[in-house]
C-alpha cells in the first residue's frame, strides 16, 4: 500500500490543489464508511492491532496510540471510516459555536521539500449544532474527541462573547466525546491567540468548570509558547478541571532551518516537520515538571507534530507523551502509515525490552 501511494496515488494528488483533494478525498472516505464491504475492505488493507499497544488512560480504552489529530476532520464527517484505517483514536473539529466559512481560498499549501503543509482555513466547519445533529444516533467504535474553539468572527473580538462562543460548543458536544479539547492555539483567526493569556485563559475556564462533566478535558498549546509562558498557562490551568496537555497545534515561525522552499505563504501555520522540534522540546518540559508533582495527578500529554515514521513516534513517547496525534504525516507518507507507526512501535518496544507501550512513556526524561 505504501508502494502505491508514493509511486501512483502521491504523484498524482500533488499536481492538484491541496483542498480539493481534501473534500475528494473525505467523500471517498464518508461513502466506504456508509456500507459494511466498504468498511471491511478497508480494515483488510490498513488494520493492525498488537495488545502492546493497548492502553487504559483516564478512564478510556485506547486500542493503540495513535490518533488523528483535530483539523483534519473538521465536520466529523469520517466517524464510520476511522477505525476501518488504523486509528486507535481521533479528534474531531476543531468545532465552534456558530458556523464559520473559514477564510478566503487559497488556504492551503504543500511544502513538499520540507514535509509540512501551511494551513490557513480559519476554523472552517459546519458549527456545532449541526455536527452534534449528524452524530447523534452514532455508535463509536473508538474514542473520539472533541475539539472546540471560537467562531472566527468580528464578534468574538471581544472576550466575553468568545467565552461564550467556546461554552455553547462545550456543552452541545460534550455528550457525545470520549473527551474533550479546548483548542486556545489556531494561528489563523481574525481575534488571534488570546486565551494563551493566562488571566483569560483562567475566565474561559471559569465558565467550562460550570458545565456539568465528567469527560477529561484537554488544552491544546501553541508551539510558539516560551517556557515562561508554559509555565503561567498550566499554572492557570492547574486551577481548574484539566486534564491534559496536546503538544502542539501548527507553528506561525518561519525562521525554521529545516524549511527549504524557497517561498513560504505569509499567512497561515506550518504543520509536519516545521514543528517537530518545537513539538518535542514543550513535549519534554511539560513532562519533566510533571514528574516533579508530589501529589500523583499528571497531566496527561498528547504529541503532535512532525510524525511521519515509528521513530518519529517512539521519540515523542519516550519523552513522555501518552498517545500520539497525526495529519501532516498520513497525506505525505499515505493512510498506511498508521499501522506501519503501530507495527513499527511493536518492533521498537520488543527491541527495547518493554511489553507494553505504556511503559516506554518519558523513559528518556525522567
Amino acid at each position: 500500500m505504501g508502494g502505491l501511494y508514493s509511486g501512483v496515488l502521491k504523484p498524482v494528488f500533488f499536481r492538484h490543489d491541496p483542498e480539493v483533494v481534501h473534500d475528494a478525498m473525505t467523500q471517498v472516505g464518508v461513502k466506504l464508511g456508509k456500507v459494511g464491504v466498504g468498511r471491511s475492505l478497508t480494515s483488510g488493507f490498513f488494520q493492525y492491532q498488537n495488545p502492546m499497544l493497548r492502553q487504559k488512560i483516564l478512564g478510556i480504552e485506547f486500542k493503540n496510540p495513535i490518533g488523528l489529530s483535530a483539523g483534519f476532520d473538521k465536520n466529523a464527517e469520517l466517524t464510520d471510516i476511522l477505525p476501518s484505517v488504523g486509528f486507535g483514536f481521533a479528534e474531531l473539529g476543531s468545532i465552534t459555536g456558530e458556523p464559520c466559512g473559514g477564510n478566503e481560498k487559497p488556504r492551503l499549501w504543500r511544502l513538499p521539500r520540507s514535509k509540512s503543509l501551511v494551513v490557513n482555513y480559519g476554523l472552517k466547519n459546519d458549527g456545532c449544532e449541526a455536527i452534534a445533529k449528524r452524530l447523534k444516533e452514532k455508535k463509536f467504535e473508538i474514542p473520539f474527541g472533541m475539539s472546540v474553539a471560537m467562531t472566527n468572527c468580528e464578534a468574538n473580538l471581544d472576550t466575553k462573547n468568545a467565552v461564550f462562543d467556546y461554552a455553547k460548543a462545550f456543552k452541545t458536544l460534550e455528550p457525545l466525546a470520549a473527551y474533550m479539547t479546548i483548542n486556545i492555539s489556531c494561528p489563523n483567526t481574525k481575534g488571534g491567540q488570546p486565551f494563551v493569556a493566562p488571566h483569560k485563559l483562567d475566565y474561559l475556564l471559569d465558565i467550562v468548570d460550570e458545565i456539568p462533566t465528567e469527560k477529561p478535558i484537554f488544552i491544546k498549546f501553541s508551539p510558539d509558547l516560551s517556557h515562561q509562558d508554559i509555565d503561567e498557562l498550566l499554572a492557570a490551568a492547574r486551577s481548574h478541571r484539566v486534564h491534559g496537555i496536546i503538544c502542539t497545534n501548527l507553528t506561525k515561525k518561519r525562521d525554521a532551518a529545516v524549511i527549504r522552499e524557497g517561498t513560504v505563504p505569509a499567512v497561515g501555520g506550518l504543520s509536519g516537520k516545521m514543528v517537530q522540534e518545537q513539538s518535542e522540546d514543550m513535549l519534554a518540559y511539560i513532562y519533566r515538571k510533571e514528574c516533579q508533582r508530589k501529589d500523583g495527578k499528571q497531566l496527561v500529554l498528547i504529541g503532535s507534530g512532525g510524525v511521519f515514521t515509528a521513530e518519529d513516534a517512539y521519540r515523542k513517547i519516550r519523552l513522555g507523551a501518552s498517545l500520539i496525534q497525526i495529519i501532516t504525516g498520513m497525506i505525505f507518507e499515505g493512510p498506511q502509515v498508521i499501522s506501519e507507526i503501530n507495527q513499527g512501535l511493536v518492533k521498537l518496544l520488543k527491541r527495547d525490552g518493554f511489553t507494553t507501550v505504556s511503559q516506554a512513556i518519558g523513559i528518556d526524561n525522567k
